[in-house]
């Protein structure tokens, strides 16, 4: 079920909401299923929670860093590079960005309002690691296992209550575990007036628009269509949640499979994207833009097979085939963004002038005359496509603000521009990757 953004806060508790917690709290596991993933809560006395704890002080000190900058910083981001690929609501994701909040920011774009979505939360809060020379935010990688540990960090203008020790860890088979050591105090007690509180997980896509109001400028408008939010009040000390992922549409490679799938989703194959999905996840865009929705109900596995058929690739003796591998290659480096083309044009001219009979004299010249002049041709487009790229970087340095800059810029993801949410924090970035620009906008309906 796609959830409506109507908000991004999570209900306000004030200042004044208490919550007791019982110091002989009968230990019982509480499993939830959210459709992505499995939620299980192990209270303090279980030895599951205490088992899920990854202790960072017996690691290989090579493996485990401290962050310096994090450590002695408030409201600030870093983004780090796993060395494995971590499979996040069925997206494999190499880079995280680790926040002093409390929570890894999993998207690709780095903006100011982390705290909105596309988070994995074990406590997001308004926590100031530079208060205390102990506090410190770390985190640890062995290749199969990532853990980022927000260790002795106190809250904001609460620093009497205690520090707290907490930790994210991410599996290499998808699993998420959030481990709790040390909770001084109720969350539900924590204010949300200067920083969001929440715990759990949060995906989201993003559309591409056009606003008639900003002279051909475009905007992209995020959606978030899944999350997850635990019951804070059963976050405690020694307590643990464990996130286990389930199938996605993603996983599955063909046709057959995807629309033959027992899957809690409604999986649909879409040809020209040879992707299975239920059109909501992060390449929500690109399945709008093909028209997957209508492709999936108007044809079946067997007319794909048909056309792939008729439009198979022909044998490797025809002259046209290095020429069609040479362009699909170098057009690959010029594209940042993933496009899908239909290639039957090609394939068809393939076909077309391939048929000839070898045992000819005159077929064979012509042959080589065919391949002489594609590699001039080859040859042609790369010193086109080389001064084209001359010509935008120069375009870029000496007018920055023109429509082919923002049009550049905007197919480059580290520079998109900035989200603007109600009642969110800003987060600065360490070391940003350049400026920010306006034009990010929440959604209001899916």
């Amino acid at each position: 079920m796609v959830k409506m953004l109507n908000s991004w806060s999570s209900p306000h508790v004030s200042e004044g909401d208490t919550f007791a917690i019982s110091a002989y709290q009968k230990s019982h596991t509480n499993e939830d299923n959210h459709n992505y993933y499995i939620s299980r809560i192990y209270s303090s006395g279980e030895a599951r929670a205490k088992d899920l704890w990854v202790n960072i002080a017996e690691a290989n000190r090579t493996q485990v860093r401290v962050h310096g900058i994090l450590s002695n910083t408030h409201r600030q981001a870093a983004r780090v590079t796993l060395s494995f690929d971590f499979p996040f609501y069925g997206h494999h994701l190499r880079h995280v960005t680790i926040a002093t909040g409390g929570f890894l920011f999993m998207g690709d774009v780095i903006h100011q309002m982390l705290t909105a979505t596309q988070y994995v939360a074990p406590l997001m809060a308004n926590f100031n690691p530079s208060y205390s020379r102990n506090s410190t935010v770390k985190y640890f990688d062995n290749g199969t296992v990532f853990v980022v540990q927000w260790d002795q960090v106190y809250l904001d203008g609460k620093e009497d209550r205690g520090y707290f020790i907490f930790q994210a860890v991410l599996h290499i088979d998808g699993r998420i575990v959030f481990g709790y050591k040390q909770i001084p105090m109720s969350v539900l007690e924590i204010s949300t007036a200067q920083h969001p509180v929440k715990a759990g997980l949060s995906d989201a896509f993003m559309i591409g628009t056009s606003s008639p109001d900003t002279s051909g400028r475009h905007h992209r408008t995020i959606y978030e269509y899944h999350r997850v939010e635990l019951d804070t009040s059963k976050i405690t000390s020694a307590s643990a949640v464990e996130f286990v992922p389930l199938p996605t549409c993603l996983q599955h490679q063909n046709c057959e499979i995807c629309v033959t799938s027992d899957l809690t989703f409604n999986c649909s194959w879409c040809h020209v994207l040879q992707r299975c999905s239920s059109g909501f996840d992060r390449h929500r865009e690109e399945w709008l833009t093909y028209d997957c929705a209508r492709e999936s109900e108007e044809r079946t596995c067997a007319d794909f097979e048909e056309d792939e058929h008729y439009y198979s690739s022909p044998p490797d003796t025809s002259p046209f085939t290095p020429f069609r591998e040479d362009v699909t290659t170098t057009s690959s480096h010029f594209v940042d963004s993933l496009t899908t083309e239909d290639d039957t044009k090609l394939t068809q001219n393939a076909e077309g002038e391939g048929v000839g009979n070898k045992d000819l004299p005159t077929e064979k010249a012509a042959s080589q005359i065919h391949t002489g002049t594609i590699v001039g041709i080859v040859l042609a487009v790369l010193l086109i496509a080389a001064i084209i790229l001359a010509g935008i970087y120069v375009s870029l340095s000496v007018n920055p603000t023109s429509s082919a800059a923002w049009l550049f810029l905007e197919r480059r993801p580290h520079q998109w521009p900035a989200m603007k949410f109600r009642n969110h924090t800003t987060y600065t970035e360490v070391e940003a990757a350049g400026q920010e620009k306006e034009g990010f906008v929440e959604a209001d309906q899916c």
